[in-house]
This record gives structure tokens, C-alpha cells and sequence, in this order.
């Protein structure tokens, strides 16, 4: 007898749904909540490769983790940030992510163990065919959507980046990549050195010296490093003052527009800019303490991300000895530790490589648009959020000089106003085209950090004008993403023959 998946007859038909937004991190969540809110009739769903929500803020388990952007600013613009800190810790903004998610019912929306593999858009039916596979099973299944909205961020989660090292089989200890930190991993009175300069490294080394025998923080560029309050003491007295609610977009108001002073300061007077930071370093550490050599970096302020430690904790690790920085190159892993290039050696126990991270756009999905593989490193942002030729996909990638989040969401917003725009004027397709096909373009992070470098071929491309250029002034992407009009002479609106009457030509938005 037959099984019943051998039985003759049509195959059902794949789950439709209006909205897939790939990822449930920080950017997803708020996309859904925006969506749920703007579009509330629009079915949607959360797909999410691992086993929890909160993205990076889940997956990243290393010491001291935390954010080096003020919660005020990081959080969302529709819940305020109730922490006396507002700088914090991993796990008190996964609670507020969880939190958020619940508040909404967009927890119940989240598919787990779900990876999205590729995505085929089809502009006779005005839809995304999505391949999934489940990550703890391996089972492959499909669905549409109307739109894909990738909110993964940028990172590759399975793996951080690790240079090789000489010698590396020398060492008998463990060598640890922050990204796969191991829960049984004790450091407790070892000697432990971070390979590092970023964030990470100065968010780990205070972290470590708290119980280590002591940590080296070995780099071989410096990085600027800027002390910042933990607390918000003038947007705690507005809570009090004012209650949650009301404080909380004036908060947000002014710790925006100081982030866009210092950046700004930083863009405009460099060499006043690096002056300044300097001084401010060499207050917070012994005097005669050589902050050329390990805090004076060869490039300009903002031309790589500021590293920001709450309250001057690295700075103290420094000063009460529990901490030291060396700026020299590894010449070869030993059993003992690291042999520098000057001819020093470091005695480890641990070796911790806070080495950066590897990139993956959109989470490594195949796409392709009516057959035709669509080549990231040819096409170009559009408003930064979209693709030139890539119809009904939207990204969400925020900023690099300034919290994440603030683009996040004005790139919500603006999506769910293209989507009343669509429906108002009875299109389904949305697609940037470029019209200018001379038009010079450079890498859509046009940032310095090794991380993008490493990658940058491998990523989309940004124009020299709007609505071509990924911006990164926040001001600026208030007036495009929030109060311009939506529509644009490149951005090409269209409806599918499939779809109910016959179909207007394509036609500029």
C-alpha cells in the first residue's frame, strides 16, 4: 500500500505570508513590533537560525560583556530604558529584548531553529520562494512571502575571525575566541592574555582582572579609548522628576545629540579631537604612564569606533597593576605563552584572541531574482535599506558611529510607510533601479575597522548621492527615512500580472 506522501493529487500549497523578517535579535524584534503596529493586518513571521531570541546579546557569553552605546539611545524609541545604568550588562538588555518581545506577543511569532538557505523572487507572482532548513533536525521545508526583511545584522555567527598564529600548537593552555567562550572555563589567579584592541578586549580585560592572577592586553595597533559614566545622572533625575514616559524621549534627545557632537567634533578637528581624547586618557592613568605608545592610534578619531569603558574600569585595571597593555607584534605561540617580535616574552596560562569577527551579509542566503543569481558586490543600498534590482527585500543595518539602533528604527519606519504607500496606490512590488549607470560607488561601510575590510568585497556597494548613499548622519536620515515623501525616481513600483487586474507598467515610485 501507497504511503500517503507517495498518494497521487497536488501537493498542498507553501505557507504564504506577507512579511518574513529573518533574525529575532535586537533589529528584528523591533521590526516587529513596528510592523505589528503600523500593518496589524499583514500576517508576518519571525524565522530564527538558533534556539533563542536576542541575537548577539544571547550568543555572546564572554566576561563583562555589555554594550558600549547608552541604552537610552540603544534601546527602542517606543520603551524606555528603567535601568539606573545605562550602560549595561548582556543580560539586562536580553531581558529588556525578551521583555519587548513579550509586551508585544512577538515571541509567539518566532519560529525557532530556523535557517534560511536561499530565497527565489518570482516578479510574475510578486513573491519570495524561501528554502528553510531547521538547524537541530536538518529538514528542509518552504515558504513565500511578499517581502523579505533581513534583520540579522552583519556578523557570521558560527564562527569569530582568528589570524593564524605561529606556533600555535606550542601552547599547552586553552586559547579562547570570545565568540565561543566555554562555561567550564575558569580564570580565576592564571595569567591570561587578550590578543585585542577593540571593544571586546577592553570590555574583557577589566572583566578578567577582577579574579585573574593578572591579564595582558596584547595589541599590535592602539585604539582610542574613552571613559564614559556608567549612569545617566541627569537622565536619572528627569526619571524621578518627570516619571519613565515623559523622561524618556527627552533622555534620548539629549544623549543623541551629544553622540552627534562628538562624532562631529571628531570629523571636523581631528588633530583637536585626538588631543583632547588623549588628555582626558592620560588623566586616568599614573603619571609618566606611556600613552603614546598604547593609546595614541596611527589614524583619526571616528575613523574606526571609539571604545567606550564605563566608569574608566580598564583604566583602573592599569593603575592598581591588576592590568597592563603591551603594543608590539606576536612573533610565534610558546609553551609558556606569547615571544614578541622585540623579543619579550608574555607567560600565559590562557590565551584569549579578541581578534574580531567575521561578516556574513544577509546571513549567507542564496537569492535570486527570476532565475538570475543576484551578485552582492554588484549591487548598490538603496536609502540603505534596500538593494538596486533586488525587488520587496529590505535590510536593516544601523550605525557604525553611533547606537545601532537609532537607524533600526528609522529604517521601520520607513519600511511600514512603503508599505501603506504600496497599498494606497495598488502595487505589490517595490524595486530600486539605478538611473545612472556612471554613477562612482565605494563599499557600503566605508569604515576602517579590520573586520570590514577583510570582507568588503564580498558586500553590497553605496553611490556618491542619495538616495544611493548609506548614511550615517542621524539628523539627515530623520528628514529622508521619517518625513520625506517615500517615493523616488528610482525606486520602481509595480503590480504582478498574477495579481487581480491587469498590470501597470513599471513605473517610477
Amino acid at each position: 500500500m501507497p504511503s500517503l506522501d507517495d498518494s497521487p493529487g497536488p501537493r498542498p500549497a507553501p505557507e504564504h505570508l506577507d512579511v518574513l523578517i529573518v533574525g529575532a535579535g535586537l533589529s528584528g524584534i523591533g521590526a516587529a513590533v513596528y510592523l505589528q503596529r503600523d500593518h496589524p493586518q499583514r500576517s508576518f513571521a519571525l524565522l530564527e537560525a538558533r534556539g533563542a531570541t536576542g541575537g548577539t546579546w544571547d550568543l555572546f557569553r564572554y566576561p563583562g560583556i555589555r554594550s558600549d552605546s547608552d541604552l537610552h539611545t540603544f534601546g527602542y524609541e517606543f520603551k524606555p530604558w528603567r535601568d539606573e545604568e545605562s550602560i549595561a550588562g548582556a543580560d539586562r538588555i536580553l531581558a529588556y529584548l525578551r521583555e519587548t518581545a513579550s509586551e508585544h506577543g512577538i515571541d509567539a511569532r518566532v519560529r525557532f531553529h530556523s535557517r534560511v538557505v536561499a530565497a527565489a523572487w518570482s516578479s510574475e507572482h510578486a513573491r519570495w520562494t524561501v528554502d528553510v532548513e531547521r538547524s537541530d533536525t536538518g529538514e528542509r521545508t518552504t515558504l513565500t512571502a511578499g517581502w523579505l526583511f533581513c534583520t540579522g545584522g552583519y556578523y557570521r555567527y558560527d564562527e569569530g575571525f582568528t589570524p593564524h598564529f605561529e606556533g600555535r600548537d606550542r601552547f599547552p593552555g586553552p586559547i579562547v575566541h570570545p565568540q565561543a567562550w566555554p562555561e567550564d572555563l575558569d580564570t580565576t589567579g592564571k595569567r591570561v592574555v587578550v590578543i585585542g584592541s577593540g571593544a571586546t578586549a577592553v570590555t574583557l580585560v577589566p572583566a578578567l582582572a577582577a579574579s585573574a592572577a593578572h591579564v595582558t592586553m596584547l595589541q599590535r595597533t592602539p585604539s582610542y579609548v574613552l571613559p564614559v559614566p556608567a549612569a545617566d545622572k541627569l537622565g536619572n533625575r528627569l526619571r524621578r522628576l518627570l516619571g519613565e514616559e515623559r523622561a524618556h524621549p527627552l533622555i534620548r534627545a539629549k544623549n543623541i545629540a551629544k553622540g552627534q557632537w562628538i562624532w562631529r567634533f571628531c570629523q571636523r578637528h581631528p588633530d583637536r579631537a585626538r588631543k583632547l581624547i588623549r588628555w582626558v586618557t592620560a588623566k586616568q592613568l599614573p603619571p609618566g604612564y606611556p600613552v603614546d605608545e598604547h593609546f595614541n592610534p596611527p589614524y583619526g578619531p571616528w575613523d574606526q569606533r571609539l571604545c567606550a569603558v564605563p566608569d574608566g574600569d580598564l583604566f583602573r585595571a592599569i593603575s592598581d597593576g591588576s592590568a597592563a597593555v603591551v603594543t608590539d607584534r606576536i612573533a610565534t605561540f610558546t609553551e609558556r605563552g606569547v615571544l614578541l617580535e622585540s623579543g619579550r616574552e608574555l607567560p600565559a596560562d590562557v590565551i584569549v584572541t579578541a581578534t574580531g569577527l567575521n561578516l556574513q551579509a544577509f546571513g549567507g542566503i542564496a537569492l535570486t531574482v527570476d532565475g538570475a543569481e543576484v551578485r552582492l558586490p554588484e549591487t548598490v543600498a538603496y536609502k540603505g535599506m534596500m538593494l538596486s534590482g533586488v525587488p520587496n527585500l529590505a535590510y536593516a543595518i544601523g550605525y557604525t558611529n553611533s547606537s545601532w539602533t537609532l537607524k533600526i528604527g528609522l529604517l521601520c519606519e520607513h519600511f511600514c510607510r512603503l508599505l501603506t504607500h504600496l497599498d494606497r496606490a495598488g502595487y505589490d512590488t517595490a524595486r530600486p533601479e539605478v538611473a545612472d549607470p556612471t554613477m562612482p560607488t565605494r563599499p557600503l561601510l566605508d569604515f576602517g575597522a579590520g573586520y570590514i575590510r577583510r570582507a568588503v568585497d564580498q558586500l553590497p556597494r553605496q553611490g556618491d548621492r542619495m538616495p544611493w548613499l548609506t548614511s550615517m548622519d542621524y539628523r539627515a536620515d530623520v528628514a529622508m527615512l521619517r518625513t520625506d515623501d517615500v517615493t523616488d525616481p528610482e525606486l520602481h513600483l509595480s503590480r504582478a500580472h498574477s495579481s487581480q487586474g491587469e498590470a501597470p507598467a513599471a513605473v517610477p515610485a
